[in-house]
């Protein structure tokens, strides 16, 4: 068991981090110093990112977490003028999300995650994933990291009502929903036998868990159906979930706290954090901007733009995501990133190349359509820690 010393607390956090995470190299081994008066530095082992990661962010000061966030990957010779930082935030996320930790639950029906009632976690790591998406914010990187908007709207204070369950599981949501329109022949009780319980999934079993003291000899009827719906809903969104979102909003509003979040709605704080997910190239290429004898008019770039139209939607989504750093659009649009497309040489069989932190673009002038959509394509899907900055 490793202990966490975080905002002056010790946490106990036994199981997300693996072996080796305390072992990082010195500053003069890594080759990039540990700590800046005016930079947030985190050093990553790319094979160890989740478990650094979690060390690197619980050791800084609270203070230090407001200055701008600089990531260097050891043993890499990128330079984060912002590019670096981009991929370590999504390559950090899905780590997260992945279910050998327990922390959250895939929603398929909703395609969004929401905290595992049954974790076997402890609340730093919570408290952590919750400092992870606030720093995302703060530091105006995009994240996929697909959560259901009743994380928005508690993390605003407001109420989550069936609406939200309905949002997240649709079938589940439509059952209850079913269950308070009921009226048919045969009473509630008859039709749908059920009393003021709930099943929660487990390790291997299911536990029968009362909505409240003496729910399991308490059947539900036309009489107390609306109470069953809402302590049911309150009971997944709320009370099962409670130590987990308490710790993780903990995070969260350390770093993106105060009265201006109250300005912002449930669907607004989620475009801070995932961006727009309506994607209009057409928009992109509007905005475009050219340098190194690259015109609007030019044939390579007419040739790439007829390209990227030719792309599948989740081509354009890896695209977007080598150019820029992220899969989706700034909130306003992709008109608004104000990309280059600058010229990289003569053709030549190297791959086009980017700067994520500028959302720039390095094209060679290939001399064929053909030859630059077989080299972008090869670019997008193996870009992965090559040549960011």
């Amino acid at each position: 068991m490793m202990g966490r010393q975080i905002n002056g607390t010790s946490e106990a956090s036994p199981s997300l981090w693996k072996q080796g995470s305390l072992n990082l190299p010195t500053p003069d081994d890594s080759g990039f110093p540990a700590t800046h008066p005016d930079m947030c530095i985190l050093r990553i082992r790319r094979n160890h990112l989740l478990e650094d990661a979690l060390d690197e962010i619980a050791r800084q000061k609270p203070k230090d977490l407001f200055k701008p966030l600089r990531v260097h990957f050891i043993g890499e010779d990128g330079i984060d003028a912002g590019g670096v930082k981009k991929e370590f935030f999504q390559l950090l996320v899905t780590e997260l999300l992945c279910p050998d930790y327990g922390m959250l639950i895939y929603q398929p029906e909703s395609r969004t995650y929401w905290f595992n009632p049954t974790t076997l976690e402890a609340d730093a790591e919570f408290l952590l994933l919750g400092l992870v998406l606030g720093l995302a914010i703060y530091n105006g990187v995009l994240l996929d990291f697909p959560l259901p908007l009743a994380l928005y709207r508690k993390i605003l204070g407001q109420e989550v009502k069936l609406r939200d369950l309905e949002d997240m599981q649709p079938t589940l949501g439509k059952s209850l929903r079913q269950l308070l329109q009921y009226e048919g022949p045969g009473s509630v009780e008859d039709v749908f036998c059920q009393s003021l319980v709930v099943e929660v999934p487990g390790f291997g079993d299911t536990r029968v868990m009362p909505l409240r003291e003496g729910g399991a000899d308490i059947p539900v009827t036309e009489e107390n159906r609306r109470e069953f719906v809402e302590l049911y809903v309150s009971f997944w969104l709320n009370r099962s979930i409670h130590s987990q979102f308490e710790s993780f909003a903990k995070g969260f509003l350390m770093l993106c706290g105060g009265p201006a979040l109250q300005l912002f709605s449930a669907t607004e704080l989620e475009r801070l954090v995932c961006g727009n997910p309506f994607l209009d190239f057409e928009s992109l290429q509007k905005s475009a901007r050219y340098e190194g004898g690259y015109s609007p008019e030019h044939r390579v770039v007419q040739w790439l733009w007829q390209v990227v139209g030719e792309l599948t939607r989740e081509e354009r989504k890896l695209f977007l995501k080598f150019f820029t750093g992220s899969d989706r659009a700034p909130i306003g649009g992709l008109g608004n990133l104000r990309c280059l497309i600058q010229r990289d040489g003569p053709d030549s069989n190297r791959l086009p190349t980017s700067h994520t932190c500028f959302n720039s673009l390095l094209l060679p002038s290939y001399r064929s359509k053909e030859k630059l959509a077989d080299r972008l394509r090869l670019a997008i899907l193996n870009s992965e820690g090559f040549g960011l900055e």
